[in-house]
């Protein structure tokens, strides 16, 4: 599985439009959505799954940039319906976990489930099937053979129930194709994705991984964030490096807004020669944005307000899946 920072062929997203997800924020989603696809389009195409009675609403809401495909779909968060796309030499092919909507937390998802075969055969390319039952934003790989995933999600009895941590690994190695497996304990505060990686840490180049933290070091949403700090310090790559750690502040003025609001800022999307980031209108926003041009000092970075995603639990991270060039 190659490195979001790979070159792209394209982006793939899918139109929200799930009620029981997004309730009075449904609308407020939609534009977000809108705003994000019509942010990557400048570096990539984006190309987007939407059920056949929205074709219009979407086109009309994200512009003749954006590709709609007619497609059936329960929800619409990609990263965790879509395929894992990987690289076998020159050809492209995908790897699919089994789905059961974050652990059974959402009734009717049997369309979601098939989506990854389903697009490898749209594609026509390969496809693999993972015995897991996993989301794409419990993984984050460097392209290099390391995988970044937590404990919290994947060892979760909702998911895989007596599933061993050397069980998984195996499984893992066989599905992206990696090499080492670097397991954080995840965020207990999160029950809606049960410590998705995407919301906590992530590589930003070989050898070196962006981590969120608590901005007030007092607090217990700081120490418990620490702890995926102390494992990323204690771990080393498939390459046998010491991992090089940067920090990036949570959006933590956004809690009023409530546990199953996604506050991160780790929650970004890598495009051709761009950085897609979350802004909340606060504060916190131009210090993330000055980390992320820190880290990717070659990529133009664009902020979008995701306060409407970030209502369903998500972010822009969670709502895209890269395919590699």
């Amino acid at each position: 599985m190659p490195a979001e920072w790979a070159p792209h062929s394209r982006c793939w997203m899918a139109w929200p439009t799930r009620e029981a997800i997004w309730g009075d924020y449904l609308q407020a989603a939609k534009e977000d959505y809108a705003s994000i696809a019509r942010a990557i389009a400048q570096f990539e195409p984006v190309s987007l799954l939407t059920p056949a009675d929205f074709t219009g609403e979407a086109a009309a809401m994200c512009g003749p940039e954006i590709e709609i495909i007619p497609w059936e779909l329960e929800d619409s968060w990609m990263r965790d319906i879509g395929p894992n796309f990987l690289k076998i030499d020159d050809e492209t092919a995908v790897s699919v976990f089994h789905f059961n909507a974050w652990g059974r937390k959402y009734p009717k998802y049997r369309k979601d489930a098939a989506l990854g075969h389903r697009m490898a055969e749209a594609l026509g390319i390969r496809s693999f099937t993972s015995p897991i039952y996993m989301e794409g934003g419990g993984i984050c790989t460097d392209g290099e053979g390391t995988l970044l995933t937590t404990e919290q999600c994947i060892l979760n009895d909702n998911r895989n129930p007596g599933i061993s941590k050397a069980e998984a690994e195996h499984e893992l190695r066989h599905a992206l194709g990696v090499e080492k497996i670097i397991w954080l304990p995840g965020d207990p505060a999160d029950d809606e994705t049960d410590g998705h990686v995407d919301g906590l840490a992530c590589f930003i180049r070989p050898g070196a991984v962006l981590v969120a933290l608590g901005p007030d070091h007092s607090s217990e949403r700081h120490e418990l964030l620490m702890k995926n700090v102390r494992a990323l310090e204690q771990a080393t790559d498939a390459r046998g490096r010491q991992l090089e750690i940067h920090y990036i502040e949570e959006a933590i003025e956004m809690e009023s807004f409530g546990d199953r609001f996604c506050s991160s800022y780790i929650n970004f999307y890598i495009a051709n020669g761009g950085i897609v980031m979350p802004s909340y209108g606060i504060p916190a926003d131009e210090r993330a944005r000055a980390v992320l041009e820190s880290c990717f000092p070659d990529r133009k970075i664009i902020q979008v307000d995701v306060k409407g995603v970030a209502t369903g639990g998500g972010g822009i991270h969670c709502i895209t899946q890269q395919q590699p060039a």
